[in-house]
């Protein structure tokens, strides 16, 4: 990971630095932590409140940003001793945005989760409209492009109010596509972490985000990729800025089990995670698998572990599972081939990071600028841009034990290195510290 640099409009970057004891200041009487909105409580020592913003929360969501955004908040908690909540809808799907829970208050991990009933999920006419206006993103009207984010939804009114009420001395939202913060970052703007996981994609370039990334107090990226695209677009040389990643713990996982639910029996097999959807390239992926497997009979098997969007056509090499849990996930990661990702959208890719954490070398689109900027860092794996390299690739990855070990032993250092859940939140703690500091 590339260092970001510690001068005026930036913060630490991800080798550390710049963290100093916060300053004590007084508003209305009272002496509070540094960044406290006015009227907060002292919570003593250099603990920070925290509140993220994100338009789903739980374990049961498996999205890459909103379970980064998860884990972030918990392992606050767990190794930072902040307190931190969360505010979010009552829905799980990110197609249709629907309320599935109950609104209400509970906790999951010591984070306080606040679930809000939305006015409207995502409208019917949402994907005509948006197939229509992101074919010339930038010639939008401004209304037609906050019009886009009120029908994709989650149009969520009593979420914006806690987040305008909320005396947290940050605000975090994540990520940046969709109204909570959209709508939601404008309101507490001199407090707000915006940690936009953003991929070049049509939607990026709507001028209804503009405000929401110039108006930032912060900005935390997973990459040096996307801090690259964001700065490209907006002016955003004001905010603080850090390229944090995310981090990642591997976990055992039971491979006989998985190789039972999936139906692998002994097979070797490439494994991919993350909603199985074109957009994600996954399309690309059973494709371009199944021609290499007319040109290269055998066992070989791809496995798709995720959600499903867009199934691919049925082939007898290509095992869809749908949703798997952490036990089946981390069993297929212990004993695949490699890891494939195929998706060309992508801000950090945690099943990459995973992938390595588990002893695997991994194979990525080389049309995704983040994913390959991890391999040509780490040197622990492989992409292409054409079937072509795909068939090359998989021929010395399957042909070569002592090239997957190879590769997969230098992506689990370049983890170890950056990706340890206490040097990212040392580094992330830092740098909030920093920015509640300064504003």
């Amino acid at each position: 990971m590339a260092e970001s640099v510690d001068a005026p409009g930036l913060g630490p970057g991800p080798f550390g630095g710049g963290g100093s004891n916060p300053l004590v200041r007084t508003v209305r009487g009272g002496t509070v932590r540094p960044g406290a909105v006015g009227g907060g409580t002292a919570r003593g020592g250099s603990s920070l409140k925290i509140a993220y913003v994100v338009p789903r929360y739980g374990t049961a969501v498996l999205g890459g940003a909103e379970t980064a955004a998860r884990l972030l908040a918990e392992h606050l908690v767990a190794l930072a001793g902040w307190e931190v909540e969360v505010l979010t809808t009552c829905a799980l799907d990110a197609l249709s945005w629907r309320d599935e829970l109950v609104p209400g208050t509970e906790e999951l991990a010591g984070v306080t989760v606040r679930r809000f009933a939305s006015a409207a999920g995502r409208a019917a006419d949402f994907h005509p409209y948006s197939g229509l206006l992101l074919q010339h993103p930038e010639q939008a009207t401004p209304e037609q492009a906050e019009r886009w984010v009120d029908k994709q939804g989650p149009c969520c009114p009593e979420l914006l109010e806690a987040v305008a009420g909320s005396d947290a001395d940050l605000v975090a939202f994540y990520p940046y596509l969709y109204y909570p913060t959209v709508r939601g970052l404008p309101l507490v703007a001199d407090r707000a972490v915006l940690h936009p996981a953003a991929h070049d994609e049509p939607a990026f370039r709507l001028g209804a985000f503009i405000p929401v990334f110039e108006r930032a107090r912060a900005l935390v990226f997973h990459t040096d990729s996307e801090r690259r695209l964001v700065t490209s677009r907006f002016r955003v040389a004001q905010a603080r800025q850090l390229v944090l990643g995310a981090g990642v713990v591997g976990q055992t996982g039971d491979r006989q089990a998985a190789r039972v639910c999936t139906g692998l029996g002994d097979r070797p097999y490439l494994v991919c995670l993350g909603r199985v959807e074109a957009a994600k390239g996954t399309s690309l992926l059973a494709g371009a698998f199944a021609a290499y497997k007319e040109r290269r009979p055998g066992p070989l098997a791809l496995v798709l572990a995720g959600s499903i969007v867009d199934p691919p056509p049925a082939h007898p090499d290509v095992i869809v599972t749908g949703p798997v849990d952490e036990a089946a996930k981390w069993g297929l990661l212990r004993d695949a081939v490699a890891l494939v990702s195929p998706s060309p959208l992508e801000s950090f890719s945690l099943s990459v990071v995973e992938g390595w954490a588990a002893g695997l070398p991994v194979v990525v689109n080389g049309a995704c600028e983040p994913t390959r900027e991890h391999c040509e860092r780490s040197g622990g794996g492989l992409w292409f841009t054409d079937y072509g390299q795909f068939e090359a690739l998989l021929d010395r990855l399957v042909g070569s034990v002592g090239l997957r070990e190879e590769l997969a032993g230098r992506g689990g250092r370049y983890v170890a290195r950056h990706f340890g859940w206490p040097t990212v939140v040392d580094r992330y703690r830092s740098f909030l510290e920093q920015v509640a500091r300064h504003r």
